[in-house]
This record gives C-alpha cells, structure tokens and sequence, in this order.
C-alpha cells in the first residue's frame, strides 16, 4: 500500500449552487480552476459539514446479444441514475430547502392579525434604494428603525402576477396568480435573498452574509422574517448543483460533483449524538438529473475528480 495514493479524509464538505430551471443549465464545476474550499467563488455556496453520505449508481447496463447462440457482443447503458443520501449537521435556510424538496418559506413578519397560518399579512415592506449591494441594503433615514441588528431580513420585488419559475434564485413556480392570492409579498416569502442584519447605520442595513441572489433588482423591497419553514407535499422541486468535497488529511482531495440535483424523498431528520445529548440532522436524499457533457456531448449526472498530493503516484 502508497501511503500516498491512499485518500483520507476529515470531513466531508457540501456546497450547492443554482440551476437556471428555464433552460436546464447547471452551475459548472471546473477541477481545473482553484476552489477555495473555505470561501468557495459565487455563486457556489457553503452549507456546511455533512454526514454519512452515501453515493448509489443505479443505471442499468444491458447485454447487446447476437449470434445463434446469443452470445454478448456489446453492451449498453438502458438508463442512466444515481442517487446521494446524506445529513446536514447544520440548520439554515438552504439546508432546509435542499433536504425537504418542496417549495421553502420564509415566514414574515406580521403585526399579530390574521389566521391564515404562514400566509398572514406581513408588516409593510420597506423600499430598498439606489446603491445597494448583495451585502448592504440602503433603505433610507428613518426607514431602517423597521429593523435591528440580529434582525433576519427578505429582499425581493413584488410580485406582479407573473406565471412559471420565480424567485432570486428560482425558489417556486406558479401556475396561475390567483393560486397565490395575488399576494404583493409573495416572492419575498419564498425568495431565497434572506440575511441576517450584522448592523444598522442611519440609513443602510449591513448583512452578516450577501444575499445568495446577488445585488436587489431594481424596485426590491424588504421585510422582516422571523422564521422558516417548509412542508411536505406541492408540486414544486427544488434544484440545485451540488459539489460534496472531502477535505483530505492526507492522499489528496477528492470531489464528487452533481450539475444537477433534486430532492426525491421526504422531509425527515437522524438523530446524532453529542456526548449525553441529541440533536437532529437534516436528512437528504437527492436523484441526479442528467446533463450533456460540453466536452463530448455524452448524458452524465455525475463527475468524481481527484487530485493527487505531490509525491504520490500516478498509478
């Protein structure tokens, strides 16, 4: 045995990245370019460690016979799946979202009326104005006493009725407006531009994280949110690319990337031990969908990259 050639790792990392759902295109991973694992270049994003993960190729590969006898002359692939199962060891809106599936809330808040669960009407959204950025967003004098540092804050414009994928980055798809009541504040419920407010000036909210859909558009507004949430049935999947990297103590870094990634199971949790306490993971499990290979045109849903330390072997 090459101690060399012999992987070994510490952890295993995941991040994800945005799929334009219009036309299929996944974010591409090229294991030709630095990835900083510790700040990885947008639009990817960290989600954190996960655990127990597990990789399942299940395409079947079916015999070509020929012959009198029927002898094997060739085969072929008669489909093409695979499927990852693994637990986010952390809680947050994205791992939430990529572990239940379904269409993911934002839940606004609201001045106590109402009974219509998550829905309720929300407290006034507030401008976002000329200047803002995926880290700062400029509301104005005045205007910022809406919110506090600690404060979770939603941006995203109004909705306008519109029908198909919506969401910065695409976060539902809506088949008629009435379906959604015309809600104004309905895509700044299920957006996925969501930050915490690390600080208030006299006239801007500074954010603890930039908003996973980059700068507002022109005409954003914000609103507080209070909480998460996410269900189980609807019609909407979500996607996403997805990089699982094994951070190596030694043997060299090895990498598992997915162009294309849609949950196919249940929202559920796994418990893991903590000393004498328990905590619950977010367990996902997730199918590939296939993409055509830019290099050759061939269907894949799955790429395994390895680069190897600097003393070991080739081969």
């Amino acid at each position: 045995m090459k101690a060399p050639m012999v992987p070994i790792a510490k952890r295993v990392r995941a991040y994800c990245a945005p799929v334009d759902r219009t036309s299929e295109t996944p974010t591409w991973f090229d294991p030709s370019v630095a990835f900083n694992f510790d700040a990885p270049p947008a639009p990817w994003i960290a989600l954190g460690d996960v655990a127990n993960l597990k990789r399942a190729a299940s395409s079947k590969v079916t015999a070509m016979l020929a012959g009198a006898q029927g002898a094997v002359a060739g085969q072929f692939r008669a489909s093409l799946e695979a499927e990852v199962a693994f637990d986010f060891l952390q809680w947050g809106k994205l791992q939430m979202a990529l572990a239940g599936g379904s269409q993911h809330t934002n839940v606004l808040a609201t001045n106590g009326a109402g009974s219509s669960g998550m829905g309720n009407p929300a407290l006034p959204p507030v401008a976002v104005l000329a200047g803002s950025s995926a880290s700062e967003l400029v509301l104005g004098a005045g205007a910022v006493n809406a919110f506090n540092a600690g404060d979770m804050v939603a941006c995203d414009v109004d909705y306008q009725q519109q029908t198909g994928y919506i969401g910065s980055p695409v976060a539902a798809y809506v088949r008629d407006p009435a379906n959604v009541n015309r809600d104004r504040d309905y895509l700044r419920r299920v957006t996925f531009n969501v930050a915490r407010v690390a600080s208030v000036t006299a006239t801007s909210l500074e954010l603890a994280q930039p908003l996973v859909g980059g700068a507002p558009a022109t005409g954003a507004q914000a609103q507080k949110v209070v909480a998460f949430a996410d269900r189980e049935g609807g019609s909407f999947f979500q996607e996403w690319s997805m990089l699982f990297a094994l951070e190596p103590e030694s043997g060299g870094q090895v990498c598992f990337y997915y162009p294309r990634m849609q949950a196919c199971a249940p929202a559920a949790e796994s418990v893991v031990k903590c000393d004498s306490y328990e905590t619950s993971a977010l367990h996902a499990v997730m199918t590939a969908l296939p993409v055509k290979d830019p290099v050759d045109g061939e269907q894949v849903v799955c790429y395994r990259a390895y680069w190897p330390v600097a003393t070991a072997d080739v081969y």
